[in-house]
């Protein structure tokens, strides 16, 4: 049983078609006959033709059906689109969302080493604070919000507690059940992938989180959470400061957690530029994407980089399931 990847073209204002030409187009041949695109067929050929690629397109019912030449097999989501990048946000909707429940379905199979989502705007899953992370932890019925977002790097990683939320809500949000399972989702998964028990970094949350101020998350949430996760052998320091430790500090640590999306984000992004991807953990199956958005000021411009979305297809060619 030949096993397969799943990618999902994703949002169709975006620079995702280029991205998925340029991938294609560095890959072996063997890599290619185990590659399956959820997309709109006749979309894809649009944008290929705006973008001046040229490439073979194979529509085909599902993974089952196998294609010996080296054409892109694509899934299709049967929906008509007038433009090839103007879509309209209706339409862009209820493509994506499409998408993503093919891709579920397909991913739950054993013949599936898991997938890859190339950028979509979250607008489109119809909940402003609502992801594909948050999306898939529910079609998956993850309990105990135990999902992490994991952006990976191989010499470092780092994860938000709270993901997509605004930041007047986080200390509301934050507690020490949250912080727990999150970090324990982590240490699983790099002892399971990498054979290794990680050391893990935790921020604080706020400014000069150091002078531990008495109802500040740091003394009532993190610090004791801190304790009890030592106490469960895993190793985590902190709280760590957060102005500081990605300037050094941040090699001694395989994972760094953040309480908030941009606490560790910013900087990582800073270090690694597009060489990172974003991993789902908890998951029933292995769901990444690149660490970047649709960068929709870079459609038709033929520059955007394939890094991240060529690191994806890496990393599940060597620890899908």
């Amino acid at each position: 049983m030949k096993k397969k990847i799943i990618i999902i073209s994703g949002d169709p204002n975006s620079i995702n078609s280029e991205l998925i030409y340029k991938c294609w187009k560095k890959l072996s041949k063997k890599i290619k006959r185990s590659i399956y695109i959820i997309s709109n067929f006749d979309l894809l050929r649009k944008q290929f033709f705006k973008l001046g690629y040229s490439a073979k397109l194979t529509k085909v019912n599902d993974i089952d059906e196998e294609v010996l030449n080296d054409s892109l097999k694509i899934i299709n989501i049967d929906l008509n689109f007038n433009n090839a990048f103007n879509v309209p946000f209706k339409s862009s909707s209820k493509f994506v969302i499409k998408s993503l429940e093919k891709a579920h379905k397909l991913a739950l199979r054993k013949d599936v080493m898991g997938i890859i989502n190339c950028a979509i705007d979250k607008k489109l899953l119809s909940n402003k604070n609502y992801g594909v992370t948050e999306y898939l932890s529910k079609k998956c019925k993850v309990k105990n919000q135990s999902e992490v977002m994991l952006i990976f790097n191989k010499n470092l990683s780092v994860a938000p507690v709270t993901t997509h939320i605004d930041i007047k809500k986080i200390s509301k949000i934050l507690n020490k059940n949250l912080i727990y399972n999150k970090i324990k989702t982590i240490e699983n998964f790099f002892k399971k992938s990498f054979k290794i028990k990680p050391n893990i970094g935790v921020m604080g949350l706020n400014p000069h989180n150091a002078e531990l101020r008495k109802k500040s998350e740091e003394v009532k949430i993190i610090i004791p959470i801190i304790k009890k996760l030592k106490r469960n052998k895993i190793k985590v320091k902190g709280p760590l400061i957060s102005d500081t430790v990605f300037i050094n500090e941040y090699k001694k640590y395989n994972v760094i957690v953040g309480m908030f999306h941009d606490q560790v984000l910013a900087p990582f992004k800073t270090l690694f530029k597009f060489d990172a991807i974003n991993i789902t953990l908890g998951l029933k199956y292995l769901r990444v994407s690149p660490d970047h958005g649709t960068a929709r000021k870079l459609i038709l411009k033929k520059i955007a980089n394939p890094l991240s979305l060529f690191r994806c297809i890496k990393f599940i060619l060597k620890f899908g399931k």
